[in-house]
């Protein structure tokens, strides 16, 4: 299934999410959503298994450069997160990742967030080591 979920943008859905989850009350801020900072995290983890695979190693978040959230994403809601590899560079890997959510009745997928993450790679010592090409 494809859905346009910004002008000129068509977002393919079938592809399969790097990470999985279903947020809990405790997740929740003082508005009944789920935290800005909760979505940030998971994102972080999936980003950094996509990134860890391109760098065949260890990698360490050093910066978010674009973030855009949508949605909330409500207690109950089928959260995955989807990413891809869309630069390498010496040491750095930038990754593109995008939140999609299916509400608790609805299995209609709604982009709730996406984000620019890039990682560098370290080595054993958390030192910078190149990207094998």
């Amino acid at each position: 299934m494809t859905e346009t979920a910004t002008p000129g943008r068509v977002v393919d859905f079938t592809r399969e999410p790097i990470l999985r989850m279903v947020p809990q009350p405790a997740d929740m801020n003082g508005n009944g959503d789920i935290f800005g900072g909760w979505v940030l995290a998971q994102m972080d983890i999936a980003g950094g298994t996509v990134a860890s695979r391109a760098a065949l190693g260890r990698v360490a978040t050093v910066a978010i450069t674009a973030m855009t959230f949508v949605q909330p994403i409500k207690v109950g809601d089928l959260v995955s997160i989807y990413g891809e590899v869309r630069k390498v560079g010496n040491t750095s890997v930038t990754v593109w990742l995008e939140t999609v959510v299916e509400r608790r009745l609805d299995p209609t997928p709604i982009r709730v967030t996406e984000g620019t993450f890039v990682f560098v790679a370290i080595d054993q010592n958390g030192k910078p080591r190149s990207v094998p090409k």
